[in-house]
């Protein structure tokens, strides 16, 4: 079977930088499970799977804007250190969720911190980078009705 919208595929992944190293990745646990044309992997991915077959391996290079996109410098902030009493110990690289102006809570990056502000980056660890994905699909079928009325996979 092909990799077509709404299939259910899993694969195996080693997601390396320019310098190839290895950053993130699936080999040595389960594949990755996801619905193909729903938006669950990067863009760029997806785009690169269609098509594709069971036992098939490949290497596709990602530029950020297909990935987890470019930088934005205007979401670093700094926030006032009693933001985070909750938190019994900060630290550089440390991930937490604060809530936006909005309400909403988002996820950041402490990338410094003081006795009285703490500095936030709000992009996706590899924003701004070009990522080469290896991938071997494992397993490709159709999708559930429940699946399909979730937009993701069941387990």
């Amino acid at each position: 079977m092909k990799i077509a919208k709404d299939s259910v595929v899993l694969f195996h992944y080693a997601l390396v930088d320019r310098k190839n190293k290895v950053l993130d990745g699936s080999r040595g646990g389960e594949p990755l499970p996801y619905l193909h044309g729903h938006s669950n992997i990067v863009p760029g991915l997806e785009k690169a799977m269609e098509g594709r077959e069971e036992g098939e391996s490949f290497k596709v290079t990602l530029m950020p804007s297909e990935a987890y996109g470019e930088r934005d410098e205007d979401l670093v902030e700094i926030i006032n250190r009693d933001a985070f009493d909750g938190l019994p110990e900060l630290k550089v690289g440390m991930h937490c969720q604060v809530e936006d102006d909005n309400g909403e809570l988002k996820l950041v990056t402490i990338v410094e911190f003081n006795d009285e502000e703490v500095a936030v980056d709000g992009n996706h660890p590899y924003a701004g980078k070009a990522l080469t994905f290896d991938v071997e699909i494992v397993e490709v079928r159709e999708a559930s009705d429940d699946e399909l009325a979730q937009g993701r996979v069941s387990f």
